[in-house]
């Protein structure tokens, strides 16, 4: 573990699935560094310079999450019929082109359609960086997708410090240019995923397969499938507690200073960088990352008894149960982010496994557009009560995940899976992701 050639550096260098992977990092971190400029200046540019007012740029973030749901499934559906490699090109190009529009647009209506049409492509974008991940890393698709966060989130760091530099200015032109420098990243994200030499598509259900046979059907008619979803957007609720609900507690419920609440995001930084990779050790695999999960809801139920005891006292006992309740969210967050990928492509069949991903990819856009309505409008007008449930749903949830997707990794006969003190399955079963891949001509073909 301590070893030099297994540290994160010597990781970036020879990452799972090579010299594609190797690109694939390059251009998710320059794509993050533009988001992160996005998103520390999108709100300040909607509000100062295009003068919209609080409803309506609420309503535009809704618009754009709700678009974002979409964004996943059609980027699986898409993947089973085109190269990944040519969607992902054209999901960085069609960003280029949404936010040179956010400069050109006017009229509100069309605001809309321009910030929806960048969510959608967004959110295919990353279904399909996975999907990619998926079959160019095989079955250390766990160690690159920690390699991955620890990258993006780097580069959403390095993102965020370039528009404050903007922000500092002040003026319209600044604001543009920072709006224009998110396109250019994506733009050189497409230069670089064009390097890439993998072509690579994901096989659908044959022609001839019986109704009842696993992924025959697709995943909106598994059940089984959809109920792990379901599930699983639940699991994803760190994201809102620290973006949302960790803040407007601080602000409203306790005493401690205005000025904790950047340290939140700094904090969750450097541990994703640092913890991520050492986390994905311990998590891979799918009967590993099984059991994971309900340490993730023990997590979040920690998380939520330090922000429930956040309140009442002055604000050193405010500042230091705050914090407290950012690491372990960082924790929950940390383990999340392997096992459910993980999962998903675990206890999905082997023919139409990009739609089963992309439906997937939903939980976490489903949980950005319903998580905030729920902390804000039940959890924190509950009060520390309000948090105590939350984080015993979520261990239950976390539970109930953890037996759901043991009981169908045995079924499916994945390998590794332990069921009443007995492994069963393979070691080259479909679950660990090595089967051939139908490689596709051509970039977009």
């Amino acid at each position: 573990m301590g070893r030099r050639e297994d540290g994160l550096l010597a990781q970036l260098r020879r990452p799972p699935g090579g010299r594609d992977a190797r690109i694939m990092l390059a251009a998710q971190a320059v794509d993050r560094t533009g988001t992160g400029v996005w998103s520390a200046a999108s709100v300040l540019y909607f509000t100062f310079v295009r003068h919209l007012d609080a409803r309506q740029v609420g309503l535009l973030v809704g618009v754009a999450a709700v678009a974002g749901i979409a964004g996943s499934p059609l980027a699986g559906r898409l993947a089973e019929r085109l190269s990944v490699r040519g969607l992902l090109i054209g999901s960085h190009l069609l960003r280029v082109g949404t936010m040179a529009l956010l400069v050109l647009v006017h009229d509100f209506t069309a605001l809309m359609g321009v910030v929806a049409l960048t969510c959608l492509a967004e959110r295919g974008a990353k279904t399909l960086e996975m999907l990619f991940a998926t079959r160019v890393a095989g079955p250390r698709r766990g160690t690159y997708q920690a390699l991955f966060r620890t990258v993006a989130n780097a580069g959403t760091a390095v993102g965020a410090g370039l528009a404050a530099v903007g922000l500092a200015v002040g003026t319209a032109d600044a604001y543009r240019a920072l709006i224009l420098a998110n396109a250019l990243s994506y733009l050189a994200a497409a230069v670089l995923v064009h390097r890439t030499t993998a072509a690579v598509g994901l096989p659908a259900a044959p022609a001839g397969a019986a109704p009842d046979s696993p992924g025959a059907t697709g995943p909106w008619r598994d059940r089984g499938y959809l109920l792990f979803v379901l599930r699983d957007t639940a699991l994803c609720l760190d994201d809102s507690l620290l973006s949302v609900g960790l803040p407007l507690w601080l602000i409203h419920r306790t005493t401690a200073p205005h000025a904790l609440v950047p340290f939140f995001l700094i904090l969750n930084t450097v541990m994703v960088v640092v913890l991520q990779l050492p986390v994905s050790r311990r998590t891979d695999g799918p009967r590993r990352a099984a059991t994971a999960v309900g340490w993730y809801g023990v997590a979040l139920f920690a998380a939520c008894l330090a922000l429930a005891l956040a309140t009442g006292g002055g604000p050193v006992r405010g500042s230091v149960a705050l914090l407290l309740g950012a690491v372990l969210v960082t924790l929950a967050e940390l383990v999340r982010s392997v096992t459910s990928w993980e999962l998903a492509v675990s206890l999905a069949p082997d023919h139409g496994q990009a739609s089963y991903l992309g439906v997937a990819g939903m939980s976490q856009a489903v949980q950005k557009s319903l998580g905030p309505l729920l902390l804000t409008g039940v959890v924190m007008t509950a009060g520390p009560l309000g948090w105590l449930a939350l984080g015993a749903g979520v261990s239950g949830v976390g539970a109930v995940q953890r037996l759901g997707a043991r009981r169908r990794l045995a079924a499916l006969g994945r390998a590794g899976t332990v069921v009443g003190g007995s492994v069963v399955g393979s070691p080259a079963g479909a679950g660990s992701a090595v089967e051939p891949v139908r490689a596709v001509s051509g970039a977009g073909s």
